[in-house]
């Protein structure tokens, strides 16, 4: 069941990353993120409540309701157009819980290819916070960026590769894959988004926009 909201996580991400870039209407993203939070309550509640008391099934279940809760701050704040200062700092306690997830992932449930989509998605939240909580509007192209491939490469493959069954054969390659994946891919990024600057295009809805 986590498989099938992880899927629905890659298409919010990407249409969010798509909005940050300015290539989607703010409002007209809310709903998604409306369909997606309510989703991501429901299915951590159903493996909670049906978890027998596994610790493990508990604590990964836990980690759902980051998400859920964002992608719901989201759509208010993009649907009453709210001021994303509350926002740009729940994300900040999601990045620093998002580091605890991943050492988790590395230690205690040895799952090396998750340890590092929680480190993506630490990243990505950071960015978040610094995008709408500190204000600063100048990121607001290369967080549109990161956050349209990480729905690709953090939630939808992923995603596909547990529901088809194939991703415990190659997490451990995946987790290499994805690590170098990030690292080359966000790092070229940076410049391209510095030269999108100054060309011209249509705003992004940054400032008090949500688009976590």
């Amino acid at each position: 069941m986590a498989s099938v909201g992880l899927l629905f996580v890659g298409a919010v991400l990407f249409i969010n990353g798509a909005m940050l870039l300015g290539w989607v209407e703010a409002r007209s993203a809310a709903p998604m993120n409306f369909f997606v939070g309510g989703l991501q309550i429901i299915t951590p509640l159903y493996l909670i409540f049906t978890a027998e008391g596994d610790t493990d099934v508990i604590l990964g279940a836990s980690g759902l309701f980051l998400f859920s809760f964002t992608y719901l701050y989201v759509a208010v704040n993009l649907t009453y157009d709210l001021d994303s200062t509350g926002l740009g700092y729940f994300c900040l306690f999601v990045a620093v819980t998002a580091l605890v997830f991943s050492f988790l992932n590395f230690t205690r449930l040895a799952d090396p290819a998750f340890g590092v989509i929680w480190l993506y998605w630490a990243f990505l939240w950071s960015l978040f916070f610094v995008l709408l909580g500190r204000k600063r509007a100048g990121i607001g192209r290369y967080t549109g960026a990161v956050c349209a491939i990480q729905g690709w490469v953090t939630a939808w493959i992923p995603a596909l590769l547990l529901l088809t069954g194939t991703f415990a054969a190659i997490g451990p390659q995946l987790a290499i894959g994805l690590a170098i994946f990030g690292v080359v891919v966000f790092v070229l990024l940076i410049p391209w988004a510095r030269r999108a600057q100054h060309t011209p295009a249509t705003p992004a809805p940054t400032g008090d926009h949500a688009v976590a």
